[in-house]
């Protein structure tokens, strides 16, 4: 594998060349920094450039296209990472090799297009998206924002994030809101979208069995419409505010069976090290697996949950619990939990349990070899987060300790305790 990264005026062109895959992924990437009003905004673009285009003015049209460049799949996607909101579409389509001579070509044209030829409507000076296709992309996003609501596992993680640091970083729902969403239409839309194309920050990433200067000359052609100045960018990383000595219990109601726990940590300022590697040890020691500390004194010997995990965020510098719950059970599965963990600060696991959560860390590292869009994160990770190559990621997870676990542990707080109380239900 031969990675490129070729800087222009506009834009960041990677191309990793492999022979590994039969199809060519293309990914273009438009960031800036995280606004929460700008969420809603991105994801409506996103819905509005996948619904249509101006050649191919509905799905139906895009759908019968795709079909022509030989199953060409494509998607758009809006996500929060740390301080920078990324705006992500993609292209997977077969390397010419296997189709035809050409194919290449019209393909990457096919996601410019996507990108840079929406269906718009013009009356005298204005200028603004297909009202019809704006329909669809408004009501899609409004269905999604409720499910979201809708869905108690996602909906206590948000509330949690939001009660621990409101109108933050931390809080904003990457999915957006529907206060926002109301206040969109066709016109605004279409001048937000505009000022993408001035002022994002652009990368445009290729995986596939290329040519260098073949690609090269492809992209230039079908990205000139990028006319933004490429700025440096910031750390995505964020720094939480102090964690409270005496952390913060909410808790709401919903008609639900089963209650949802969510435990934030905050976590003092880490070396890159511990946030990289360190980091995820703990986590999988502590609630990682059906292994962990957890999972074993939480469920299996007190049957006090149906489920329950430690998530770390590096980007946040925050750790959660989540667990399923009866809510008679809360004070018991919080005790337990807070006991588990003091107890990694004390030392109370093994050798055996740092080899493990290496093991799994290395593995999943080496899954990410098996997919182009795996490795798309990987290199996308490499320019916004200064992460290491693989092999580099390799030698230094073997370097954690069990001094290195322990010293960690005391810099995770308990900041935010939330319960969403459902109805008690017969345990498992």
């Amino acid at each position: 594998m031969k990675y490129k990264k070729i800087s222009t005026y506009s834009y960041n062109l990677h191309i990793i060349k492999t022979t590994k895959f039969k199809t060519v992924t293309v990914q273009v990437n438009f960031k800036r920094k995280l606004d929460k009003k700008d969420i809603t905004y991105r994801n409506m673009i996103v819905n509005m450039l996948c619904e249509s285009t101006s050649n191919y003015p509905s799905k139906r049209l895009m759908t019968i296209e795709t079909e022509n460049l030989y199953d060409l799949y494509y998607k758009g996607v809006n996500y929060i990472s740390g301080k920078y909101n990324v705006m992500n579409f993609e292209a997977t389509f077969l390397n010419e090799e296997y189709t035809e001579k050409g194919m290449l070509d019209e393909s990457i044209k096919f996601l410019s297009d996507i990108i840079f030829k929406p269906n718009i409507e013009r009356n005298r000076n204005v200028i603004k998206f297909s009202e019809e296709n704006f329909k669809q992309a408004y009501n899609l996003l409004k269905d999604n924002i409720i499910s979201q609501k809708e869905n108690p596992d996602l909906y206590s993680r948000n509330r949690m994030l939001e009660v621990m640091e409101p109108n933050s970083y931390t809080s904003y729902r990457g999915v957006g809101y529907l206060e926002d969403l109301k206040d969109i239409d066709s016109k605004n839309l279409y001048k937000y979208y505009e000022s993408i194309l001035r002022s994002d920050i652009v990368d445009i990433f290729v995986i596939g069995n290329v040519n260098e200067r073949h690609i090269k000359k492809v992209i230039e052609d079908n990205f000139k419409s990028i006319n933004t100045f490429k700025k440096p960018s910031e750390s995505h990383f964020i720094t939480p505010k102090k964690h409270r000595l005496i952390p913060k219990t909410f808790k709401e109601k919903q008609k639900i069976n089963q209650s949802k726990l969510v435990l934030g940590f905050k976590i003092d300022k880490m070396t890159n090290f511990e946030l990289r590697y360190v980091l995820n040890v703990y986590s999988y020691i502590l609630g990682g697996g059906p292994d962990s500390k957890l999972f074993k004194t939480v469920r299996e010997e007190n049957s006090l949950c149906y489920y329950i995990s430690s998530i770390a965020q590096p980007l946040n510098s925050i750790l959660l619990i989540k667990a399923g719950i009866n809510r008679s059970d809360f004070k018991k599965a919080l005790t337990l939990i807070k006991k588990e963990v003091s107890n990694m600060r004390k030392g109370k696991f093994t050798n055996d349990d740092i080899i493990k959560a290496k093991i799994t860390y290395i593995n999943s590292l080496k899954e990410l070899e098996d997919s182009e869009s795996s490795l798309l994160s990987l290199y996308a990770g490499i320019e916004y987060l200064k992460s290491d190559n693989l092999e580099d990621r390799f030698e230094k997870i073997n370097k954690v300790t069990m001094n290195d676990v322990v010293k960690l542990s005391s810099k995770i707080h308990l900041d935010t305790i939330y319960l969403l109380e459902g109805e008690d239900n017969e345990k498992k």
